[in-house]
């Protein structure tokens, strides 16, 4: 086995075992990287010399008998995570060559843990987008193709879709991300690999560039759900930098993986049955229900009554946030600036080079209803409705321990497809954007194909800090699905 073909569990084991080192593990990928980055453009920034100190430096402390939870594991860092020494850019233009000074706590809980860092992988502009073609550093290539049209780029999802190019092309053992509206999920699904928005405040915002605070979560991407679940502990746990991070124990969330789901009741909510749904999202819908059945699990159909409501919700809190959020990017504190005649001058020369055109669509839409006048009819409202979205759920999970659900509407899109319709590009994040609005924790696992043999995803959905059941959940339906396909653009293929 070739070591970027391991997965986390696999590497650990070998790397306890003798059979590889850190420093050779992290070459391989290295190798891999600078082979196929040409033509995905997953990574933004490679910090290869760093990569190889950090893994000769864990390579000794697993020696001296130090080795942690994640000792010697290759890993990408979405470049929205701020990273002590090394660029961090949200790819947008306005960050410029902005390098914090100090680190997530998300990225150093991994880095306690021994994680090696490959450098600092591609997104959606300010994490605002659903194929990862509105970065300023260029589209992210899906590594799958279709079968019957190879020469078809396609994208890989958004906003972390470099996240998920970079797990799936075999260029990382797994990866950090963030969701706000489905942006952990639906590039996992595109991209055939598996990926946990956890509950937020699970994961301590401190050190993410912000998007929409309410709704940001940050969580892993793995080849495997016990991967996601290693990495999600790592990175858990509460932080006092952020008020919104939840003082509670982390559990073992690997260990759940080998629950099963005999006795559990899987809800089937009816209002995911889209109008014009493909038959294949139906089939498989279908499908990991009977898988769950024959485990020993109860089906039992549910009602989400304010499900309709939760894309143009989102849609008005999230820019309203992000309006809010950015206004701090003004050319004077850090990042770029383009002078003008005046403060006013420099500020809106400043903004409208560096923003792009989705960032700057989404805040004049969140300044628009955050006005005076309108705050009331929109902002307002959409909040009163985004607490029945959680009620619905609330009421669901009385009589349900978890939910299953597509991941996205549709396999991998070619790139630019729906680039120029905005609202059928909002629209890939239908099955998502409800758990950011509830806050609840949800998973994509890979578990068919669709007819061209792209990848496609199942979710599953659990009350607030119960990842345990997801886990248990996504482990049966990946056993079940047992896939083999891999996709044609990956490391040493």
């Amino acid at each position: 086995m070739h070591p970027t073909d391991f997965t986390i569990r696999g590497a650990l084991e070998a790397l306890n075992e003798g059979i590889v080192t850190s420093e050779a593990l992290t070459q391989a990928h290295l190798e891999a990287i600078q082979v196929l980055n040409p033509r995905l453009n997953a990574f933004i920034t490679v910090t290869a010399e760093k990569a190889l100190e950090a893994a000769r430096a864990s390579d000794k402390r697993r020696a001296d008998g130090l080795a942690g939870k994640l000792e010697g594991i290759p890993l990408a860092i979405k470049d929205l995570f701020c990273t002590a020494g090394t660029r961090t850019t949200a790819a947008s233009r306005i960050l410029g060559e902005f390098t914090p000074p100090y680190e997530s706590t998300v990225t150093s809980n991994l880095l306690r843990d021994g994680a090696v860092f490959l450098g600092k992988v591609n997104l959606d502009e300010f994490a605002m987008g659903s194929s990862n073609a509105t970065s300023a550093f260029g589209e992210v290539e899906n590594p799958w193709q279709r079968s019957n049209d190879d020469g078809v780029r396609l994208v890989p999802g958004g906003s972390s879709g470099g996240s998920a190019a970079a797990v799936a092309a075999r260029l990382a053992l797994g990866a950090t991300a963030t969701d706000t509206g489905g942006s952990i999920r639906q590039p996992a699904a595109l991209c055939g690999i598996a990926g946990i928005k956890p509950t937020y405040g699970r994961c301590s915002r401190w050190g993410v560039v912000a998007f929409a605070s309410s709704l940001d979560t940050p969580g892993p991407v793995a080849r495997t759900v016990e991967d996601c679940a290693l990495l999600l502990e790592s990175m858990s746990g509460h932080d006092p930098k952020d008020s919104t991070s939840a003082n509670l124990p982390v559990p073992d969330f690997a260990a759940a993986c080998a629950r099963g789901v005999k006795g559990l009741r899987i809800g089937v909510p009816k209002e995911y049955r889209l109008e014009g749904m493909p038959d294949e999202i139906e089939a498989l819908w279908q499908q990991g229900l009977d898988w769950l059945r024959a485990e020993g699990a109860e089906i039992v159909d549910i009602s989400l009554p304010h499900t309709k409501y939760a894309l143009p919700t989102y849609y008005i809190v999230a820019p309203a946030e992000a309006s809010s959020n950015l206004a701090r990017y003004d050319g004077v504190r850090y990042g770029a600036r383009v002078d003008g005649e005046d403060l006013k001058d420099l500020y809106e020369r400043t903004r409208a080079a560096g923003f792009g055109a989705e960032v700057k669509r989404r805040i004049m839409i969140g300044t628009y209803v955050l006005s005076a006048g309108y705050y009331d009819a929109y902002y307002l409202k959409a909040q009163k409705v985004r607490a029945l979205i959680k009620r619905d759920f609330d009421f669901a999970f009385r009589d349900v321990d978890a939910i299953l659900t597509p991941a996205t509407p549709s396999a991998a899109f070619p790139a630019g497809e729906k680039q120029d319709d905005p609202v059928a590009m909002y629209l890939n994040d239908v099955f998502t954007v409800t758990a950011n609005l509830a806050g609840i924790p949800g998973m994509t696992v890979p578990a068919g194909y669709d007819r061209h043999g792209l990848p496609l995803g199942l979710q599953v959905l659990a009350r607030d800090f119960d990842e345990e059941t997801v886990f248990a959940v996504g482990t049966t339906i990946e056993k079940a699905a047992a896939l083999k396909a891999l996709p044609q653009v990956r490391a040493f293929a």
